[in-house]
């Protein structure tokens, strides 16, 4: 992609330059609609054109050669010596081709008007040179500037790309250690649902593993491993607990979503909206608008003691740091607990 759009910014480059240039070297034919002013084009070659020819040399030795080996290298002080003496001999020797041309021609008879001294024209041709090497620096440090900012966005997507990998290689062992404390609950006392839990298991890995090395996958099936998931979850959950999903979603949505972004949602519903003693709920809502998808999900709010470790909060905050590297100002994440600490709720939307 930058080796691209270097190219084109290449191309464009070299056209300005040729337009540019076309533009100064053309300059006096412009005028010569004007009945007090003509030139012809022998005149032209032999004297009038000396002056854009020195700053096309100023211009490009600055260009090719000044600039990127003393400016960006910071040896400002040679830079500008070794500009004052080019624009000084350029300027000195473009006064002595005019004056030589001037004297190499038969002049028309008549009188002859007197001429302003020589060091004015020599004065105003090192001040436009001045302006050349002004503008040879401007060009260069835009393109320059261009270049660094290209890699920089480029370091960027690569340092982006390489934390979403990071953070997707974290989440497979903590989803997985949550789920398998799951399964060995079940296991003292309902060795059928600890089986059929397993088979479940072994479903969902095969999206943990496969489709989470993805950066994104298709919203349907993303939703297909959040029921399996929920089912999961359901086994070994007690009777006064209350599981209600709602998912608005087409199954055959094809809306890109970043893989396994509400797991960890999920997970915290689970883990803080559950007492063994006391009834519980947890409701799940997914919807999808024509230009957002939105995760709104409810519970009993019973929080982990800090012996617990499974209440550290890693997910929630692997989901926000994925978040902002895969839809950095596209999202609204509202979270909390109601004013009289009964229930947590978490609404979370992600524009597309």
């Amino acid at each position: 992609m930058i080796m691209q759009d270097t190219k084109t910014r290449r191309i464009v480059e070299v056209l300005i330059h040729i337009i540019g240039w076309g533009i100064v070297f053309g300059f006096p034919f412009l005028l010569m609609n004007r009945s007090d002013f003509s030139v012809s084009w022998m005149a032209y070659l032999r004297h009038d054109s000396a002056v854009p020819v020195s700053f096309l040399i100023v211009f490009y030795i600055n260009y090719c050669f000044f600039i990127p080996h003393f400016l960006f290298k910071g040896r400002i002080k040679q830079y500008i010596a070794l500009n004052l003496l080019l624009i000084l001999c350029t300027a000195i020797g473009v006064h002595f081709w005019q004056s030589f041309v001037s004297h190499s021609y038969v002049k028309p008879s008549g009188p002859r008007r007197p001429k302003p001294p020589s060091w004015i024209f020599i004065l105003r041709d090192v001040f436009s040179m001045i302006l050349t090497v002004g503008l040879a620096a401007a060009i260069r440090m835009s393109g320059r500037w261009a270049d660094i900012e290209a890699a920089r966005r480029e370091a960027e997507k690569s340092r982006t790309e390489a934390e979403l990998k990071n953070l997707r290689s974290q989440l497979n062992p903590h989803f997985l250690l949550n789920t398998l404390n799951n399964i060995y609950a079940l296991i003292a006392f309902d060795s059928d649902k600890a089986q059929a839990a397993v088979q479940e298991l072994s479903r969902l890995l095969r999206h943990v593993l496969y489709d989470n090395q993805q950066n994104y996958v298709a919203l349907g099936k993303e939703m297909d491993f959040i029921r399996n998931y929920i089912e999961l979850m359901r086994i070994r959950l007690a009777a006064n607990v209350s599981v209600e999903t709602q998912i608005d979603i087409r199954a055959d949505s094809r809306t890109e979503i970043a893989p396994l972004i509400f797991i960890s949602l999920i997970e915290n519903a689970f883990k803080h909206g559950i007492s063994p003693t006391e009834p519980s709920f947890i409701r799940i809502h997914f919807s999808e608008s024509p230009s957002q998808i939105c995760c709104e999900i409810s519970n009993s709010y019973h929080p982990k003691n800090q012996a617990d470790k499974s209440g550290s909060g890693i997910g929630l905050e692997q989901v926000r740091k994925r978040l902002e590297l895969t839809y950095p100002g596209r999202y609204e994440w509202n979270q909390g607990v109601s004013d009289d600490g009964k229930e947590y709720k978490s609404v979370l939307s992600i524009r597309y």
